[in-house]
This record gives structure tokens, sequence and C-alpha cells, in this order.
């Protein structure tokens, strides 16, 4: 025996899996007993640059069904998808290329008149 006198497990299936750690966890009471560990959390990322994203809880997917939008979102436009920075300049990308399409406009307009 190891010595720790602790209370042994109820679940069954006792193989070293990943969704089957535990660790010996001391009560208020000086009980030594056995727990379940959950299993780490990733964090969102950015769908562009693959950086953290600020403000979305990292959770477990079933608990993530469980909580409210706005813990899983941010309001704005890619909220919970991008990052501010991508999102930055997506939308002066898509400005710099609007206005690229009406100075040719001009010009041609220009270049028909002369």
């Amino acid at each position: 025996s190891s010595g720790i006198n602790a209370e042994w497990p109820l679940r069954p299936g006792s193989y070293n899996t990943k969704s089957n750690k535990t660790h010996f966890c001391k009560t208020p009471g000086g009980k030594l007993v056995y727990h379940y560990s959950k299993k780490k959390t990733n964090v969102s990322k950015c769908g562009d640059c693959k950086s953290a994203l600020h403000g979305i809880t990292a959770v477990r997917p079933k608990k993530l069904a469980s909580l409210s939008r706005r813990v899983k979102t941010v309001s704005r436009v890619y909220g919970g998808t991008k990052c501010g920075k991508c999102v930055r300049s997506r939308i002066i990308r898509a400005f710099l290329i609007e206005e690229q399409k009406i100075v040719a406009k001009v010009l041609k307009a220009q270049a028909s008149k002369i």
C-alpha cells in the first residue's frame, strides 16, 4: 500500500485516459478524497492571425452551450471569431478597394471626354 488513507474513486473504468485524470484533495475536515480533474480548456483564437480573443471565456464545448450569448461573443462585427486588429484591417481594405474603383471610374470618364 502507498500509505495514503483516502476515499477511493466510485467511478468505473480505471484506465489512465485523458478524461479519467484524478488527484487527491484535502477537505476542510482533514479527509483526503479523490477528485476527477476536468480537461484543460483552449482559449478561442482569431480566424486570421490565430491570436487569443479577449472577452470570450475559455470553457469546454459542453459548458459553452449553456452559457449566455454575451459571454460567448463581443458586440462587434465578426465578434467572437476575429480580433479587433483583423476586423479593422478588413474594413480599411474594403474601403480602399471601393475608393480605387471610384477613382478608376472617374479616370475612365475623363478619358472618354477627351
